[in-house]
């Protein structure tokens, strides 16, 4: 037994690592590209048409979220305080899947949630569906 220190064992008793183990890198800057991962480790993974499916849940994402934080929809559930909490509390959960979503730093991940945005808020907001709530002033910036 080398107790020297010098002879490359490990004296913690655990082995180095294998040579087979994959280490996972995680992009810090923006980067164009299908191999990446968005919210679930090995998902999209390499597969081009996963990576269109995560696209379009991105994009469903930043609409549902629109949809979420519509008047019209804040209006139906003044009275309900319950159902109007449990709202809420899902469309802030979405907005953080949706912030985790974009920290995988894709290009297009980024893309498809400002286009998700967009589309919601052409639809529900900007009165392409009918007027957001029958009222045409701009909404209150804090609702609090």
């Amino acid at each position: 037994m080398d107790m020297g220190g010098g002879g490359g064992h490990d004296m913690s008793g655990m082995a180095p690592p294998s040579p087979a183990v994959r280490k996972r890198y995680t992009h810090m800057t923006f980067f164009w590209g299908k191999n990446s991962e968005v919210l679930f480790t090995g998902w999209p993974g390499t597969s081009g048409g996963m990576y269109a499916l995560a696209l379009v849940f991105v994009f469903a994402l930043a609409l549902l979220l629109e949809f979420l934080g519509c008047r019209r929809l804040q209006g139906a559930l003044r009275r309900r305080a319950v159902a109007g909490a449990a709202v809420h509390a899902l469309r802030m959960g979405v907005a953080y899947l949706l912030m985790l979503a974009l920290m995988s730093f894709n290009g297009g991940v980024l893309l498809v949630a400002v286009a998700g945005h967009a589309a919601g808020f052409l639809a529900l907001k900007a009165g392409l569906l009918g007027k957001d709530g029958g009222k045409d002033e701009a909404a209150p910036a804090a609702c609090c």
